[in-house]
């Protein structure tokens, strides 16, 4: 990798945890500049805009949590236990969360709403790739007769993912991984009602 392009990537890793941290709009071009330690030219350099740069942060930061989740499945046999360590991903969010911040994906689709479409675009379709991949789960599970036929794939993974981001946002707020933890203690009940019953 060229000098340049390991700046540019530095550059997009450095930004993706501040914006996580702070929001694209909380973020200045002087608070980039500081966790960088470029001056605003050298970022100018590598990216037109603050735009630029939040969309490729924001695919970077994607990247990082879609690799914890592969590697989470990665030896896990059967569908269920696949599904858990998902959704343990996030289990001690405030003292250990996959990307400073907490989940990107939460946050970008939580502060881009309506007044950053392209980021909002970029969220939404981070989010069906999500929800694609938890069906995915099911799905394979339903197949290999682990988990129950008569189990809806889209609205379980709707429930997952919803429970799952709901408890990421309440540790948030109160700064408290317990909410997080409770809610993982459901939704594994809630998985393990989903097995076929091995009468």
């Amino acid at each position: 990798m060229r000098r340049g392009e390991k700046t540019r990537e530095f550059i997009v890793q450095q930004a993706a945890e501040l914006f996580n941290q702070q929001g694209y709009f909380g973020s200045s071009m002087s608070d980039i500049m500081r966790v960088t330690g470029l001056r605003k030219g050298g970022i100018y350099n590598h990216f037109e805009s603050k735009d630029e740069l939040a969309l490729e942060a924001f695919d970077y930061a994607i990247g990082v949590l879609s690799r914890r989740y592969y590697e989470a499945i990665r030896g896990k046999s059967s569908a269920a236990e696949q599904l858990i360590s998902v959704v343990s991903i996030y289990e001690n969010v405030i003292e250990n969360p996959p990307l400073k911040g907490g989940c990107p994906l939460l946050n970008t689709a939580v502060e881009s709403d309506d007044a950053h479409p392209v980021l909002r675009e970029k969220a939404a379709d981070a989010m069906d790739q999500f929800l694609k991949f938890i069906q995915m789960i099911i799905n394979r599970g339903i197949r290999k007769g682990e988990l129950k036929a008569s189990i809806h794939p889209e609205s379980a993974a709707i429930f997952i993912t919803s429970a799952m981001e709901g408890a990421v946002m309440m540790s948030k707020l109160y700064r408290d991984s317990r909410y997080m933890e409770q809610a993982l203690e459901h939704l594994s009940s809630y998985i393990h009602s989903l097995q076929k019953s091995s009468d």
